[in-house]
Order: C-alpha cells, then sequence, then structure tokens
C-alpha cells in the first residue's frame, strides 16, 4: 500500500509509547505517504512520545486534555493554522480506574462511571465536531478504536465495556450526520493486545493467551495488522465504508466456545 495515502494529512491521538495501537497505525500511515500531526496528554507522555513522531519526521505535536473543552478547541485551532484542511482522525484515546478494571462490574462507582464514558465516548464526539469543518469541503476518514467487551462479557473489563459499546453506538450516529458531507466513521475492534492501556486490566496475560490459542488464525492480531486496517479505511479505497466495526482479532469474535483442544 506504498503511497496509498500520499498527499493526506491526518491528527493521531492516544500515542502513548511505541507499543500503543496509535502508534501501530501512525508508523502504518506514514509509510503509506500520509504527513501527521500528534497530540498526547501531560508531559510525562509528551516525554515518551516526542522521540516517536520525530522518527516519522513529524514536527506537530500539542498537548491535549480531552476532558477540556478549551484545550481541545486550542489544539484544533493550532491544527488549522498549520493546515487549513485535514483527511483523517485517529481517536485512541480511552480511561478507566485501574482499581476498577478486576473484581466485579457492579461495584463501579458512580465517578469512575462517569469519567470513563466523558473520556473513552464522548470525546469522540467533541473531536468529530471540531474535525468536521477541517473535513467538509473534500470529505474524510475519522477512526476510534474500540473492543469485543462491547457487546460480550469479558472478564475484569467492567465499565470499559459499557463505554465502548456507548462508543460503537456513537460511531454510527456520527457516520450518519457527518456522511452528507463525505466524512467517513468507523472503529477498529483488535483482539486484546499487550499495550500501557490493555496491561491494566486484570487478568490481561491470560485473556491474551486464551485468546491467540483459540482464535481461528490462532494468534492475536499485530500493530501493523492494526494499522493496515486504518490505512484502508483512510485511502480512496475505504471511500464507501462507514459506521462500521471493523475486527482485526484473528477472528476470535466468530466463536461459540473454546477450540476443541483448548476444552
Amino acid at each position: 500500500m506504498s503511497d496509498i495515502l500520499k498527499g493526506k494529512r491526518g491528527l493521531i491521538m492516544g500515542v502513548a509509547n511505541e507499543r500503543s495501537i496509535a502508534w501501530g497505525i501512525a508508523k502504518a500511515m506514514h509509510e503509506a505517504g500520509a504527513e501527521l500531526a500528534f497530540t498526547y496528554q501531560g508531559e510525562a507522555f509528551g516525554k515518551r512520545v516526542t522521540p516517536l513522531v520525530a522518527s516519522l519526521g513529524s514536527e506537530f505535536l500539542v498537548d491535549v486534555d480531552v476532558t477540556d473543552d478549551a484545550s481541545l478547541d486550542r489544539a484544533f485551532e493550532e491544527l488549522s493554522a498549520r493546515w487549513p484542511t485535514i483527511d483523517f482522525v485517529v481517536h485512541a484515546i480511552a480511561y478507566s480506574d485501574k482499581n476498577e478494571l478486576t473484581g466485579r462490574f457492579v461495584d463501579t462507582t458512580r465517578d469512575n462511571f462517569k469519567n470513563s464514558l466523558d473520556i473513552s465516548c464522548y470525546s469522540l464526539i467533541e473531536v468529530a465536531r471540531r474535525a468536521h469543518p477541517m473535513m467538509a469541503e473534500n470529505g474524510g476518514t475519522i477512526l476510534t478504536m474500540t473492543y469485543q467487551g462491547s457487546n460480550r462479557v469479558t472478564p475484569y473489563y467492567n465499565v470499559m465495556g459499557v463505554a465502548k459499546a456507548a462508543l460503537e453506538s456513537a460511531t454510527r450516529y456520527l457516520a450518519n450526520d457527518l456522511g452528507p458531507d463525505g466524512i467517513r466513521v468507523n472503529a477498529i475492534s483488535p483482539g486484546p493486545m499487550k499495550t500501557l492501556a490493555g496491561a491494566v486490566i486484570g487478568g490481561a496475560r491470560a485473556t491474551f493467551k486464551h485468546t491467540g490459542a483459540n482464535a481461528p488464525m490462532r494468534a492475536n492480531a499485530t500493530l501493523a495488522a492494526i494499522g493496515g486496517t486504518a490505512v484502508y479505511l483512510a485511502s480512496d479505497a475505504g471511500i464507501c465504508t462507514t459506521g462500521e466495526i471493523i475486527r482485526v482479532d484473528g477472528g476470535y469474535h466468530v466463536l461459540g466456545m473454546p477450540q476443541p483442544e483448548n476444552l
């Protein structure tokens, strides 16, 4: 897919380190010819992300707190001053208190429920609202990241499952709202990944091992596979795909039971 995104520009939100799903997507998009801008949150993440961004030849890196309207406004004002239009946004942002990603869902606190939904779902709506004017003339793509815990109970995923279900519904509603302006909105749903975010979920190692052993492909998703899917969706080849949840999980989502050898 060399140069399939040549001439396109976009914003990557959510890179934490070199194992982040957002980083896998950024690398694939860079290799496909895209120009990239990046956001991060806080000084600690900024120190990690800065050398990664530099390795792709990007100079645009801005601190953003997605729970703060003024912070989001400032980021998109800076982005629009650099590029009047963009072709895609990758939203790879989610959060929940790690203390509530163990134990029972019924023990979810009100404060963490609201915070998890705000950061993991509502932020996509805020981002889409600001990205829309920069895409309305030529169309574009908004991508977000979800997980099968949205529709199947997954141990310890708890409130994040509810947040991802809301995110997937928001993806469909945004796709309908923005479609008349040529803007596609899709979500990619990888299987378990060895990421900073995934590591805080209780039983993460056991879940990763189980899905890899039982998926039809007998493997979990790779950053390269997820990145390639994002490149397709952001390219002109994905121009008629919107409102979709694209699963990149080795086929695990089709199973009703583990493989015979693992029963």
